[in-house]
């Protein structure tokens, strides 16, 4: 493997539908992800999407995280709902649960964790609420990854719990010059221009920066980007970011950095070369890509 190509996740929220209402295009953007964000139920979701999802992730070898939001599926969790800390710790250790049950039917153990929506945001500045996710999922599996906004109250709250985090940029998303997400009650607030997104993705990437609304450059590390499955042109928008990471040397690997994530060893090359399941140890062909 060449020194010069890097890693960075790309996941996506997906397993938004419910019943007969169909949302996003989950088959067609799972081919260019590395890791699926699955809606647990209560924003988005039911049993049936659940299990469907993370059988197409599965066979498309993209890891699997619980993606809990708020009890809200009018509003799709997007609108702030008054939560005390204990019943997010709640509320998130359900849907974590939940997600896992489903995996575990289909052979396969869950990643890790991102808040969703309204939740994802009010976790980021408040202490209390990033620090009751955090303990959910340390309670459910301490070995799960917490996804959040990178300097946020969530990759702090993960860390005190000492959790594995990764810290998370939004390709088709602004960003206010504080480092938080733009209100999408704004205009401009979710990036539809796919060159426009690949952009600031290969620079989130390669530079740890984002130009902000009103102009100025701030810092971002992140270790894995989002797209949304639900933005319109979803599919191609992925595809693109995808290949614009390639051609930057940035190689979309799981945040696990293993090929798959079952519960037995896949028999498949890994990056990791040694298998964190079986144990065993295997040397690539010399053809091996990362």
């Amino acid at each position: 493997m060449s020194e010069s190509v890097m890693h960075i996740d790309l996941n996506a929220d997906l397993g938004e539908s419910f019943g007969a209402w169909r949302m996003g295009a989950d088959s067609a953007v799972i081919a260019s992800i590395t890791s699926a964000n699955v809606a647990c139920g209560y924003h988005a979701g039911d049993p049936a999407v659940m299990r469907a999802t993370v059988r197409l992730a599965r066979d498309a070898g993209v890891a699997v995280g619980a993606h809990p939001g708020l009890p809200d599926l009018i509003g799709f969790g997007r609108r702030e709902i008054r939560v005390s800390p204990q019943d997010v710790e709640d509320l998130v250790l359900y849907q974590i649960g939940a997600l896992a049950a489903v995996a575990a039917a289909e052979g396969v153990r869950l990643q890790h964790v991102k808040a969703h929506g309204a939740l994802y945001n009010m976790a980021v500045r408040d202490r209390s609420l990033a620090d009751a996710i955090a303990r959910a999922i340390k309670a459910f599996d301490p070995a799960l990854i917490m996804f959040g906004l990178p300097g946020s109250e969530m990759i702090q709250a993960g860390q005190r719990e000492g959790l594995t985090v990764a810290a998370e940029g939004f390709a088709d998303r602004a960003y206010e010059p504080d480092g938080s997400l733009t209100p999408r009650s704004r205009p401009g607030s979710v990036i539809h221009d796919v060159d426009e997104v690949v952009h600031r993705a290969v620079r989130m990437a390669s530079e740890g920066r984002v130009t902000a609304t009103d102009g100025s450059d701030i810092p971002l590390r992140v270790d894995t980007l989002c797209t949304h499955g639900d933005t319109p042109g979803a599919p191609e928008m992925t595809r693109r970011l995808r290949q614009g990471l390639e051609t930057a040397r940035w190689w979309p690997r799981r945040s696990d950095g293993c090929s798959m994530h079952l519960t037995s060893c896949c028999g498949r090359w890994c990056s990791r070369r040694s298998c964190r399941i079986s144990g065993s140890t295997r040397e690539p062909p010399a053809s091996w890509v990362p």
